[in-house]
């Protein structure tokens, strides 16, 4: 009896057991409890990723196009053409560009820069340089970003000193295309800008092929005959006084400090070396006569 009683006396009353019950059942619930907060804290993100689009595609590398300084409008046209031709090719599908298209919108533009702001002379104001584009690039959009290229590059110019001489901007503008065809040597365009200068303070014809040339639209590897060079044209600087009435090429940056600072000196003659690249400078029309008979340009 002393045995059954000891026995009995160690199992847990009914309060311990509703204790530990109660104890345990707040363990579940606080376990069930920290794993929902965890669960609502992570879902959100587990959805979001879950229902977030793919990354887009990368756009399209975009082609490029060169216009090297002393482009005319049409030789731009040209290159707009063959190089929107070469990225159909290559892309196989078409692009906005063309040189139809380019034509039309470059025979009128707005320029910023310049008064009166819209010109229908457009030659001098497409900026030479690389541009990109893409298939859906206009011929509109491609003219404007090369009005804002020219634009952000004149207004780096200081012009005080043509002022000084009674030049207007478009009078800059055109001695910088003259100044971007003629010379070869980057070194000899202050001093071709010079000699236009001298020139026109003298009342000198200027005697500049290349404004013949794109007056009568004569290649570079024609020979201008006897009878051009007795052409009335507007254009023909041997028999006229003063400049062109436009810019005969669109220039770039360097022709247009040339143009607005030429070389302090007095030169008033230039004739292309036997290397094709430099030039014979002179004051003296005997010297440069001399010159020309000694090299075979005649006498």
């Amino acid at each position: 009896m002393a045995e059954r009683g000891q026995l009995s006396s160690e199992r847990p009353s009914r309060v311990q057991i509703r204790r530990r019950r109660t104890v345990a059942l707040a363990g579940l619930l606080l376990a069930a409890l920290v794993i929902a907060v965890a669960v609502r804290a992570v879902l959100p993100h587990l959805r979001g990723h879950a229902a977030a689009p793919p990354p887009p595609p990368p756009p399209p590398r975009p082609f490029r196009i060169v216009f090297p300084e002393g482009f005319t409008r049409a030789q731009m046209a040209v290159r707009v053409g063959v190089v929107a031709r070469i990225a159909e090719h290559k892309r196989g599908r078409p692009v906005r560009l063309s040189n139809a298209g380019y034509d039309t919108a470059t025979r009128r533009l707005a320029v910023p820069c310049f008064v009166p702001r819209l010109r229908t002379a457009t030659e001098g104001f497409l900026f030479p340089a690389t541009y990109d584009f893409v298939a859906n690039t206009t011929p509109a959009q491609l003219a404007r970003d090369q009005v804002q290229a020219f634009c952000r590059n004149w207004q780096t110019l200081d012009l005080r000193y043509a002022r000084s001489k009674n030049l207007t901007p478009y009078d800059i503008l055109t001695i910088a295309s003259m100044v971007e065809k003629e010379a070869a040597a980057p070194s000899e365009r202050p001093l071709i800008a010079a000699v236009i200068y001298n020139r026109l303070r003298e009342r000198m014809p200027l005697g500049i092929d290349a404004t013949l040339r794109y007056g009568l639209h004569i290649s570079p590897e024609r020979s201008i005959t006897e009878s051009q060079l007795q052409s009335p044209s507007a254009y023909n600087t041997r028999n006229r006084l003063g400049l062109p009435p436009t810019p005969i090429a669109n220039p770039g940056l360097a022709s247009l400090r040339a143009a607005a600072h030429p070389a302090t000196v007095d030169y008033l003659y230039f004739v292309r070396k036997p290397d094709k690249v430099h030039h014979f400078f002179t004051a003296s029309a005997s010297a440069f006569q001399q010159y020309e008979c000694a090299h075979g340009y005649g006498c």
